[in-house]
């Protein structure tokens, strides 16, 4: 049945029979396009004449040709090697850098010697060197000074700029030191001339409140393309694990190749930093190494590494010792022993600067001087915050000296009488570094802020103050504050109530004392103002974030509370245009920290910063010192050969002294000719700016020209301001009106000069006109030419 039924279907009967037939049984195929073209592209050689067609017993026989030629090297006089390598390899990629060289903007920091066609070809290819060129991520964005400096850098850690690998960056605050050791230390993790990282960790030390600011410079510049391993907490097991799994890992590509970690607990774990090799060391606000006896001078020391750049904006805080401290731990034995330092610079230049020196002595420290600066200048860069007037908003600067109220008078004289203090301290030559004498020192700077802060020692009759609760009125009560006993304090709450009422300014207080603080917060509660506090108590997590609310637009915080010795470096205040620092330092390096919070990169208004001294006290004698502290770092660091010797060692050993007479005990020893009567007669030099010598600022005896109106009216107001030094910074648009309007005037002096030559020349053409008329032809007598004559 399956084979009739088989036989029945259409494609098996035959065509007579008049079955089904398919219609596509010998049907013509269309041939398809892409077939015909490629045929006749074939067919021509590509479109060229056809090549010649060979036979196939010749095609055979040049191919039989060529397989019984015998293999002959190519090379005359080869030898091969003994390699493994095989014939047919592919060859290894040529070197090249790891960005372009010749790109627009492109930062090149090492540039490979050009080698002749000739030496090329004798060269070898595996070994040459290449270009190292910074990540155009970050070399877009560095400023012209950035720019330099990270060159600089570079060339003294890889022993470009002499037999030495270490640097001091010495670049004054908000100069963006921080994204050029970003870019320094980016640069040698990734790349060097031999097309390999030049080192393959790095470890970066700072103090505690900087350790999450460094994290966060890294992810802020580049993101996610290095990985940081920063110690800012946890347990002392964590802690140890990742040290010791950072200092174990010693291949060439790290995960973690950057360790931020702080000054204290570097000093606590030495044992284990100092184990193994590290490519570089970079300490930040290095001026703490400034003791080569300290633990952690000693615990770095230990590290094992040749590289070391050190980040301070105040390499010179006190004296040159600490100066030798800072160079001898980045090059060691550059400058000799201690002894030998001292003995040949240190020396000479302390007796040049005295104001009592000879001229032979300071042509000696001058002759040292420049000695010294052709050594250190090969290892480190220093730039000014001049520069910052091409980016930043004009800056004013003040020091203000206010007198001290009648209560406050009365307890200083007290205190400078009492016996005890006149057996500890005014009886001997000089203050010696004694727990009492420091004591006494801090309980009189205390007082110069308000009678609040020694409340407590004139309640338990302390030295100094047996006899000073009579002095005080009846009703005194330290519980709740009251500004008008204390001078600099009422000066405060007047200018705090004015920016609050009439502006929309943030402020930064900042002070040495945390009673200090507190005395500001009592203020704060008392008028209502918003406020934040930033002191050793609170930790570095909630820094971070203190910081970060003050500063945005919208934040309800009138007042930054800042105690200098625990924030004031590092930090970006730029939320606040207006700085008061309330008492001095003793070191002044602390004082210009923390006056550089305000004005730094994206700070958008004029900044005013406020110095508070009290007229003729201790206060004022902590500025002197600092004044001629600041000379010797502007001498020695900044070259400043016209640095003013106002003050002699004496007159800083003066202390414990009270003038009561004196509107600025500062103002009477620069015995500045500019004023008469305490009135200023001629003004500063037209290149001076806030940072020059202050007895080239504006000197005020009186609110008249006070660059404020707060301080003008607080002045008004309070009838307690003394003096003030003031001056501006190098704005670059106040430069601009400056040099506007002396065009004026001298497109105005020629004008009126021309309008005088016109006059002139008028005048000249009336007396020829008159000479004409009198020479009619006749001559004169004979008398009247005698006369002439005679």
């Amino acid at each position: 049945m399956q084979n009739q039924r088989k036989s029945l279907a259409p494609s098996q009967c035959s065509p007579a029979n008049g079955a089904f037939k398919s219609p596509f049984l010998n049907a013509p195929k269309r041939p398809r396009e892409c077939r015909e073209r490629n045929s006749k592209l074939k067919d021509t050689g590509g479109g060229g004449p056809s090549p010649p067609k060979l036979s196939a017993s010749e095609y055979e026989m040049m191919i039989t040709k060529i397989l019984t030629r015998p293999f002959k090297i190519p090379i005359e006089n080869y030898i091969p090697e003994h390699t493994t390598r095989c014939l047919g390899m592919k060859r290894p990629p040529a070197r090249r850098s790891l960005h372009d060289p010749y790109a627009c903007n492109a930062l090149v920091l090492f540039t490979p010697q050009e080698l002749s066609e000739h030496d090329k070809l004798k060269a070898d290819q595996g070994k040459a060197q290449v270009h190292v060129v910074v990540d155009p991520l970050l070399g877009n964005i560095l400023r012209p000074h950035q720019r330099e400096g990270v060159r600089f850098m570079y060339e003294c850690v890889t022993g470009k700029r002499g037999d030495f690998q270490g640097c001091i960056m010495a670049d004054e605050m908000g100069l963006g030191k921080t994204l050029q050791c970003i870019t320094l230390l980016w640069t040698l993790l990734r790349q060097s001339p031999d097309c390999k990282p030049e080192i393959n960790k790095a470890v970066i030390v700072c103090p505690s409140s900087l350790v999450k600011n460094w994290y966060k410079e890294f992810g802020k510049w580049l993101g996610c393309r290095v990985n940081c391993l920063s110690i800012d907490g946890g347990s002392k097991e964590q802690t140890t694990k990742q040290l010791e799994q950072f200092m174990a890992n010693q291949s060439a590509r790290q995960g973690t190749p950057v360790l931020i970690i702080s000054y204290e607990t570097f000093r606590l774990y030495a044992g284990i930093l100092n184990n193994s090799e590290v490519g570089a060391v970079l300490c930040d606000e290095g001026h703490r190494l400034k003791n080569c006896e300290n633990l952690t001078y000693q615990a770095l020391m230990g590290l094992k590494t040749k590289r070391r750049v050190l980040l301070s904006g105040t390499p010179i805080q006190n004296d040159l010792t600490e100066y030798y401290s800072l160079l001898h731990f980045v090059n060691p034995g550059m400058l000799g022993s201690s002894n030998e330092f001292r003995r040949q610079f240190e020396n000479p230049i302390l007796r040049g600067q005295d104001a009592n020196s000879t001229e032979s002595e300071r042509e000696k420290a001058t002759e040292r001087l420049q000695e010294l600066s052709a050594l250190v200048n090969r290892c480190m860069i220093r730039r000014t915050s001049s520069l910052l007037t091409k980016y930043l908003p004009i800056k004013f600067e003040m020091v203000v000296c206010v007198k001290m109220t009648d209560v406050q008078t009365e307890l200083y004289k007290s205190f400078l009488q009492s016996d005890s203090i006149r057996r500890s301290v005014l009886e001997k030559s000089e203050v010696k570094a004694s727990l009492t004498a420091l004591s006494n020192i801090t309980a009189l700077k205390k007082l110069c802020n308000h009678p609040d802060l020694v409340y407590e020692k004139i309640k338990e009759h302390a030295e100094g103050f047996e006899e000073a609760y009579k002095i005080l009125p009846a009703n005194y009560s330290a519980k709740e504050v009251r500004p008008e006993f204390g001078g600099k304090l009422m000066v405060l709450d007047c200018m705090l109530a004015s920016i609050k009422m009439n502006t929309n300014d943030k402020i930064v207080l900042v002070s040495n004392y945390t009673q200090t603080l507190d005395l500001f917060e009592k203020l704060c509660r008392k008028r209502g103002y918003g406020y934040v506090r930033l002191d050793g108590t609170m930790t570095i997590k909630k820094r971070g974030k203190v910081v970060d609310e003050f500063n945005k637009p919208d934040s309800k915080e009138f007042i930054f509370m800042l105690s200098s010795k625990a924030g004031g470096c590092g930090l970006n205040l730029i939320g606040a245009n207006r700085l008061v620092m309330f008492d001095p330092d003793w070191n002044p390096a602390n004082d210009e920290q923390a006056m550089a919070r305000v004005w730094r990169d994206g700070q958008k208004k004029p900044c005013f910063i406020y110095r508070l001294l009290a007229t003729g006290s201790i206060e004022e004698k902590i500025f002197q010192r600092q004044t001629h502290k600041k000379a010797l770092s502007n001498t020695v660091v900044d070259n400043d050969e016209d640095g003013q010797r106002h003050f002699t060692q004496d007159d800083l050993k003066d202390l414990f002294r009270l003038d009561e007479a004196t509107i600025s005990d500062t103002h009477s020893i620069f015995k500045c000719k500019r004023c008469v009567n305490a009135i200023q007669v001629k003004l500063p030099p037209e290149d001076s700016d806030c940072t020059s010598d202050l007895a080239h600022w504006y000197h005020c005896a009186n609110n008249k020209g006070i660059p404020d109106d707060i301080l003008s009216k607080s002045w008004d107001i309070t009838k307690c301001v003394s003096f003030v030094f003031h001056h501006r910074s190098n704005s670059a648009v106040v430069e601009q009106q400056i040099a506007e309007q002396k065009r004026l005037d001298a497109a105005k002096g020629g004008k009126k000069k021309e309008e005088e030559d016109d006059e002139e020349d008028v005048v000249e053409a009336s007396d020829e006109d008159k000479e004409n008329d009198d020479d009619d032809g006749s001559e004169p007598d004979d008398g009247k030419d005698e006369d002439f004559v005679l």
